[in-house]
Parts: structure tokens; sequence; C-alpha cells
């Protein structure tokens, strides 16, 4: 296919108001799609990878506007680039707005006699781009980019220069393509869905629905070494599991990073929740795993920090590893993390995803004599609360609840699995302040100022000193120090830079705090690592729960 006539489909998806005329459109491109269809399915998304794949483009922002600026004649500098995105607002309408071709001809970056760019050569130059590294690489980048958008029409390039920063935006999200797959090649949703679970490859279950319909999808299974969706858990209290399935399965919820391990009797793969690659950082957890495991297996489970006697430390420290490229020894030294294994998804062979969490935990039972996480059937609320009790003690973040009898349902957010949910409300609030300890704890920062966001700035709604531990005090302090903008006595200013999960039993009106609330027996749950100040709640978000409280 033309990437013409790609950048023409997407338009006209992009021009569509409603779902259904979306998903129609897309289900029009890709059954009018030949070799090229799994490449449409995640340009479509706004990929060139397969969502298991972690493969990236690394392409900032800053070399994609030098190669469109080149590519727009030679009186075009990147800062005109920025200065145009400024005004359009996003890069595909900048893109849009160049003549570009004006130096075609350039043997060097056509890819052959034809200048007309197609899916399968914006394809594979993507693919060299993402492959090259090394000394010079950016500078090779950098020609490869050039050629595409020196090949492109203004239409092209807008949805060229989209991809290439992973912003395509048409409105085409997981659902559309397999409710399109399904319409396309006539098979059951069901039958997507499912394959779309064990594969998480988009491309490829729409090859294989056209090529060979339910009976290939059918086909499909995990594949060690190809990662998929960790199945998520709502927030749910105890009373409410206890109802909808009688006994609960009670898990100990780690403060630690979730990772994926699959093994296929000779090599070992982990990967995190987002799916990348995250085995050389963690060499200890390969060889427990090389050690442990006799046959191929595929495992969910945790990596937690622990200290000289195996006692958790706070998430930050499990970070520490995650996102350590070089000098691993050092870090292996600095930070020990082990594998608490809470689930079996595929062993020697064989498929779990559909059986009960029951069978699936006898299984991973039966092939790791160590390195499982704790857990317990339970059908009364108080030995939930004392199951909940040690964990919190022992320095955990408090429980999973799950349906013992759910099966394993990869990328959903399901009523199957609930994190334990306190019978307090909370709240994400911004630090602005907080207060120098006292004693043992004078050289750590340790009541901390949080206020919802406002209009203009932040309003104060209470203090927080509870729920912290010695080691997460130190941490806090570590990162919030360089924030201080004055101090005044013990107390100090912070920049707002951080997001805390602040659970409460009540807001009550209050003239101490320039909000006019007060929270009422506040408590520390943890950093909200995914959110910044903007995304904090806000002031008004405050006044409605108190007025409904």
């Amino acid at each position: 296919m033309e990437f013409s006539v790609f950048a023409d489909r997407a338009s006209e998806i992009e021009a569509a108001s409603a779902d259904t005329e979306i998903t129609a459109q897309v289900r029009a491109i890709l059954a009018d799609t030949g070799e090229d269809l799994p490449t449409i399915v995640r340009f479509l998304q706004g990929r060139v990878f397969p969502a298991h794949d972690s493969t990236t483009l690394d392409i900032g922002p800053a070399l994609c506007y030098e190669a469109i600026a080149r590519a727009a004649g030679q009186n075009v500098t990147s800062d005109d680039i920025e200065r145009r995105l400024a005004d359009r607002g996003e890069i595909g309408a900048v893109a849009a707005s160049y003549d570009f071709g004006g130096q075609r001809g350039l043997g060097a970056f056509t890819g052959g006699d034809s200048d007309e760019l197609t899916v399968a050569d914006a394809d594979a130059d993507l693919r060299e781009l993402a492959a090259t590294e090394g000394s010079g690489s950016q500078d090779t980048k950098g020609d490869l980019l050039f050629g595409l958008f020196n090949r492109a029409s203004p239409d092209e390039a807008k949805y060229l220069a989209r991809l290439v920063l992973g912003e395509m935006r048409i409105g085409v999200g997981e659902g559309t393509v397999r409710d399109a797959i399904a319409a396309a090649f006539d098979v059951s949703v069901e039958a997507v869905e499912r394959a779309l679970q064990v594969t998480n490859d988009y491309g490829l279950v729409a090859e294989v629905a056209r090529e060979n319909g339910e009976s290939g999808l059918a086909d499909l299974y995990l594949e060690i070494g190809r990662p998929v969706q960790a199945m998520l858990a709502q927030a749910g209290t105890v009373t409410g599991a206890l109802e909808d399935w009688e006994q609960a399965a009670v898990e100990v919820k780690y403060d630690g990073a979730r990772v994926q391990v699959h093994y296929d009797g000779e090599q070992v793969w982990l990967f995190s929740r987002n799916m990348e690659d995250v085995t050389d950082p963690l060499p200890e957890v390969v060889e427990f795993v090389e050690s442990n495991l006799d046959v191929p297996a595929i495992l969910d489970g945790e990596v937690v920090a622990v200290d000289d006697a195996g006692d958790p430390l706070p998430f930050q420290e499990v970070l520490k590893r995650f996102r350590r490229k070089h000098d691993v020894a050092k870090a292996r030294e600095d930070v020990t993390v082990r594998l608490q294994a809470f689930d079996c998804l595929h062993v020697a062979g064989e498929d779990l995803l559909d059986a009960p969490l029951v069978d699936r935990r006898e299984r991973l039972e039966t092939l790791l004599e160590s390195g499982v996480s704790d857990w317990w059937l339970a059908d009364d609320a108080e030995a939930v609360a004392d199951i909940e009790a040690d964990a919190l003690e022992a320095g955990h973040e408090g429980i999973m609840l799950k349906d013992p009898d759910s099966t394993y349902s990869p990328g959903r957010r399901g009523k199957h699995w609930r994190k334990r949910k306190p019978d307090v409300e909370t709240l994400d609030l911004v630090v602005t302040g907080a207060e120098w300890g006292e004693g043992r704890r004078a050289e750590l920062l340790g009541t901390f100022e949080v206020s919802a966001r406002t209009d203009t700035g932040y309003a104060t709604v209470g203090n927080v000193a509870t729920g912290i531990t010695d080691a997460q005090l130190e941490t806090l302090t570590d990162r919030l120090e360089p924030q201080i903008r004055s101090e005044d006595g013990t107390a100090v200013d912070l920049d707002p830079t951080v997001v805390f999960e602040v659970g409460y039993e009540e807001l009550q009106t209050s003239s101490t705090y320039e909000s006019g609330y007060a929270l009422r027996f506040p408590r520390f749950l943890g950093v909200r690592e995914d959110k910044d100040p903007d995304g904090a709640d806000s002031l008004e978000r405050v006044e409605r729960l108190a007025e409904t409280q």
C-alpha cells in the first residue's frame, strides 16, 4: 500500500465523530489491505512494533524537528518548527504545513528506484532506525528520518510525524481494532479477544483471522519470551469481596514492582508491568529462576527489595534496580531484590489462563519450593483483618483479595481481583511544606503539609505524619530536601513537586487551613509516582467529597 493511501484513510478515520463510524472505517481499511495488513494495524494504533515488543524508535522531539526542518528546505530551522508547533498545537499539523520533496532524488535516502513512499518502506526504515545504535547513531537516525520526510507529501508527513513521535491520536483504540478485525474477517469478537490476550499482537491476530478464521485464532497460544499484559485489580473492600464470592483468596500486597517471568528451560526473560525487558538489571532473579524451575513456565509476581534481615524496603529501592543499565553488580550490592511469585500462566506447554485461581496456585506451588507469595483462603472478615494486620506489621503494603474461581484475564482490571480499600477515603494531594522531626528523627522531615490544587495554586487541607516508616522518611527527605524554598525554625516551605496518596476518615470544615477544610485522621499511603501536581485532586473535589460524605 502506498503511504499516501494510508494517510488518506487515516484522515477519514480522524474525521469520523462516532465510535461506530470509526470502527467501520477501520474495518474497511483492514478488509482492503493486502500483505501490509499487520503493519497497517500497528500504524493505526500509532505503533511500529507489536504491543509485546519493548523496542523503541528512541527518537526525541528535537531529532524529529531537525529532520522536518531539513526536508522543508534550507531556510527552515528546528526553531521554526518549534514556533510553528506552539501555534498549531501538534506535530502532524506542523509537518503538513511544509512542502517537502525539494531534494528528492537523493538515492541514498530513497530505498529504491521509485520515490513513491509505501507503507512497507516506512516500516522498513523505521525498523532500521530503531536498530541503529553506537557511535554516530543519532546522525544516522537523522538521515533516515530526513529521507522519509523528503519523500513525503504534506498529508503523508502529517501522519509520519505523528507515528515517529508516538502521537497518532486518530481515535483508534484497542477495542476499536478488536471489533474491526472481527467485522472485517467474519470472526467472533470473543475469538479475537482471546487471541489478543495470548499474543498481545494485533497485527498477527488480524493476519491469522483473515487467513485462517476462528480455527486459526483458536490455535494461538501463549509463547515463552513474548509477554502479555498483566491482569489488574480494582479497589474493593473485604465485605464486598466476601458478599460476592463467599470465600476470598487473600494475598500479601507487596510494595514492589510487577514482573512477568518467562523460562523456556534454558533462558530466562523478565518483563515489567509495561512489558519492558528488565532481565539484565535483575541477575539474582534470573539465577533464582534457573535454579528453581525445571520446566518451561510463565509466572506472574512481584520483585521486592529487602534489607539484610530480609525485611521489605520501599518501592523506590526497587526502582533503583529496574532503571539500572550500567554497574548492575554494584547496584546489586546496594539493593537486594527477591521474587515473590503469585500466579502461573503457563507450564510445560499448557496454558492456564482459563484455569481457576486455586488451580493455578497449586501448579505454582508444585513448581517452586520458595519464592512464592503467602496466601490464605478466608470466609470471615475478622480473619482477613488479622491477615492484613500481620502483613502491615511485616512492612508490606497490605493485602489483595481475589476470587478463588477467577480466570486470568490479561490487561483487564476486573472485579475478580481487588486491592483492599481501607474503610477510609483517599485523596491525591501535593506536598507543599514539611517540618523537621525531633529526637532521633531530627535530621529527617517528619510531618508533611498536603494541599489540594486550585486555579491559582494550592490550598492546604492538613498535615500528615502517620503511616510513614523510618526508611520511607529517609527516602522522602532525600527527595524533598532539594525542593526546600525557605525555612522558619523547624518548618520548611517546599516547591510543589511530589503527590502523596493520603487516607482519611472524614473531612471537617476548619478555619485553620486556607482551604476551609481539614483531614480527620490523615494517613500516608504512598507516593503517587504516576502523577505530577497538575494531576492531583482539586479543592473542588475536596468540597464535593465534604458535601456528600
